[in-house]
């Protein structure tokens, strides 16, 4: 069946991934001075890897098919060794005094979250301009 408003639907799977995003950044940001998580170590930053959505319904090929949108693949924590601050008196130092925090840069961080920011602020502008039309088109049946 076909669906009667393709780009609100687009819109929306870009509005999730890019909250996700944020919320990833926000949590990274949160964490920049966590030295002990339950996994063990220092917290390592967190980032989302995107994919696009296909429309695989047609029965269509799917390299073929019209896109569908964008949905989060997985989720991928940065392996980038930690850096190591000199403080012999904290409770999680090595033996040689050297405390583990994670490697976050506050700087790309926050250019990560303008970009997202924009993002979602494009989403919300298509899904606007759908919903104009569409209620325009509803309109014109009048």
């Amino acid at each position: 069946m076909m669906e009667l408003l393709p780009a609100i639907e687009i819109s929306a799977s870009g509005l999730t991934a890019e909250r996700l995003r944020l919320d990833l950044i926000a949590s990274n940001l949160a964490n920049i001075n966590t030295t002990r998580t339950p996994e063990g170590g220092p917290y390592k930053r967190k980032v989302p890897v995107f994919e696009e959505k296909l429309q695989e319904a047609l029965g269509k090929n799917p390299t073929n098919a019209p896109g569908r949108g964008v949905k989060v693949a997985r989720i991928v924590e940065d392996n980038t060794p930690p850096r190591l601050v000199y403080e012999p008196s904290h409770p999680d130092a090595d033996a040689n005094g050297y405390v583990a925090y994670p490697k976050i840069n506050v700087v790309s961080e926050m250019v990560d979250m303008i970009t997202a920011t924009r993002a979602y602020e494009a989403n919300v502008t298509v899904l606007n301009a759908a919903k104009a039309m569409t209620l325009k088109a509803l309109e014109i049946g009048r």
